[in-house]
């Protein structure tokens, strides 16, 4: 009897411990023993969007690569396989030994092996490593444009971010939505197949068709590379684009870097001086000036100006370039001789506030908003000094970017118009649903007929250039040479110029507008030596490309 009631005790006692503790799960500690406890979620990463050039060329593209990972505590001989590895990867055999860590089941080694790689390892049967798939980017055309279309890196996290560039710009539109995997377990991590299965689908990266033009970008990097070369400059820039929508048709920099190698590089060359560097324009900007006193009818095109010596502004002397004062001279005059002089009248007549005026309303002091990440924007004196208006109307004293100066000088070949520069021309999603992204006209900074004057004015200063430039046969072309002496510890510097000529054709309605500007050319610091060559140049070979018939 006695023996019967111990049972009964026992059995009492765990009916008890058994209640009491299913109480403390359900009640007390419900939030963790929940469901979730047993239901684990899987990232399922997407696809990252491409980006092809506007005729579907591909640009970027993706590659599967791979992840080398050691199993340490499965590694057999380490002298063996560190001497393998590094021979396929050519990490270092220092880098490689201390990856192995004998106390972890698993280290990550290095991301971004090929498949050749992969196989070379998994032939050697070594023990103790193992390979993730994973997708990393592709330049078909290595460094053509990696300035501008940025890279692709991880982040503190260790997740794949665009940088820069585009790939930096358009993220959230590369990267795409992650899928989820939900799977519930048993207590041991063993999936439980007549549990929770779900999956959460995500979406993949939308692709990016760009306004650029594969054989435009490859015409003017090749042309810029041998400029710089010819010229002795320590860098440069070719900007090209369509006037009448702000479409960017070519951008290239050097020096550049190679977005398949970007780690072998430092931060430096990842700027894209095109949108992040500003400069003293010097006579480039001369039409802007010219153009806004004709607008406003503070001068009329058949005035003339009487260019007699230097003038002089409180303590400062400014003169001609090249100290020559020709006498009468007329407004179209003004720009093919360059003459600062002639511009500091235009000022004049044209006042200070408009001068300040028109300086923002042609869109400096702001950025451009092109969509590209790494653009700065230069900023308007809040105090001007008589000086300060005076040398600002033959670019100096003032700093702009690139890209700035494009913009505004696009509004004097194409009606006036301040158009917002782009380099995306369509948006495409994984399911084929497309969005265009249309030209759009920022503001009218000239009347139509003004844009006139001035086209057929920098049509006169090719026409009568300082060097006889090879101009193309049959053609009307318009623009202007600019030399400015860099700043150096507060001083201009004589002998370090950027070189620079802007320039459209045809004249009479323009398909491109062409910058080039060259760093501390040192066969001539002339920019009409020296870039104005390597302008026509490219305008010679774009001509031919996009099979524009002459005119006679």
């Amino acid at each position: 009897m006695h023996k019967l009631q111990l049972v009964f005790f026992c059995i009492i006692a765990c009916l008890l411990v058994i209640i009491i503790r299913l109480s403390y799960i359900q009640i007390i500690a419900a939030n963790s023993y929940s469901e979730n406890r047993y239901l684990t979620t899987t990232r399922i990463s997407p696809d990252r969007g491409e980006l092809f050039d506007r005729n579907g060329e591909p640009l970027v593209i993706n590659r599967a690569t791979y992840k080398l990972f050691f199993s340490p505590q499965d590694i057999k001989e380490d002298d063996v396989l560190v001497k393998k590895v590094e021979e396929v990867t050519k990490l270092g055999e220092a880098t490689i030994s201390a990856r192995i860590q004998k106390d972890k089941k698993w280290v990550s080694v290095t991301g971004g092996l090929t498949l050749d790689q992969k196989e070379q390892l998994e032939k050697s049967g070594l023990p103790g490593i193992g390979f993730e798939k994973e997708v990393g980017r592709y330049y078909p055309e290595a460094s053509l444009s990696a300035q501008l279309t940025g890279f692709l890196g991880k982040d503190l996290s260790g997740n794949s971010t665009g940088y820069f560039g585009i790939e930096g710009y358009y993220e959230r539109d590369l990267a795409g939505l992650p899928g989820l995997f939900k799977s519930e377990r048993d207590v041991v991590g063993k999936p439980i197949f007549v549990g929770v299965q779900e999956v959460v689908p995500g979406e993949n990266g939308r692709d990016l068709y760009l306004t650029i033009d594969k054989t435009v970008q490859n015409t003017i990097k090749r042309s810029l590379h041998q400029g710089i070369e010819r010229y002795g400059a320590a860098s440069g820039c070719v900007i090209v684009m369509q006037p009448f929508t702000g479409e960017i048709l070519g951008m290239s920099c050097l020096p550049d870097f190679d977005p398949s190698h970007y780690r072998d590089f430092s931060e430096t060359y990842f700027r894209n001086p095109a949108i992040s560097d500003v400069f003293e324009p010097g006579s480039i900007f001369k039409p802007l000036i010219m153009g806004a006193a004709l607008n406003e009818k503070a001068i009329e095109l058949s005035d003339t100006y009487e260019e007699s010596g230097p003038i002089r502004i409180g303590q400062y002397t400014i003169d001609n370039w090249d100290k020559r004062h020709d006498g009468e001279i007329t407004m179209t005059e003004i720009l093919e001789k360059s003459s600062n002089l002639g511009m500091v009248h235009v000022g004049d007549k044209l006042t200070p506030p408009k001068i300040e005026a028109y300086l923002q309303r042609y869109g400096f002091g702001e950025k451009t908003g092109i969509d590209v990440q790494g653009e700065v924007s230069s900023s308007l004196r809040k105090r001007w000094a008589p000086i300060d208006y005076a040398t600002a109307t033959f670019g100096q004293g003032i700093a702009v970017t690139p890209i700035q100066m494009v913009t505004a000088f696009s509004s004097l070949v194409n009606g006036g118009w301040i158009m917002k520069p782009h380099v995306v021309k369509k948006i495409v999603s994984d399911d084929g649903e497309s969005r265009n992204i249309e030209p759009k006209k920022v503001r009218q900074v000239l009347k139509g007929h003004t844009s006139e004057q001035v086209k057929r004015m920098l049509e006169q200063v090719v026409m009568h250039g300082e060097v006889d430039w090879k101009i193309p046969k049959g053609y009307r072309v318009g623009g202007k040479t600019g030399t400015a002496q860099i700043a150096v510890e507060g001083r201009y510097d004589g002998t370090k110029t950027i070189a620079s000529f802007v320039g459209f054709a045809p004249v009479e309605k323009p398909q491109f507008l062409i910058m080039v500007s060259l760093r501390e050319p040192s066969s001539s610091i002339w920019g009409s030596e020296t870039a104005a060559p390597l302008f026509f140049e490219i305008l010679h070979e774009l001509l031919m490309y996009y099979t524009i018939a002459p005119t006679s």
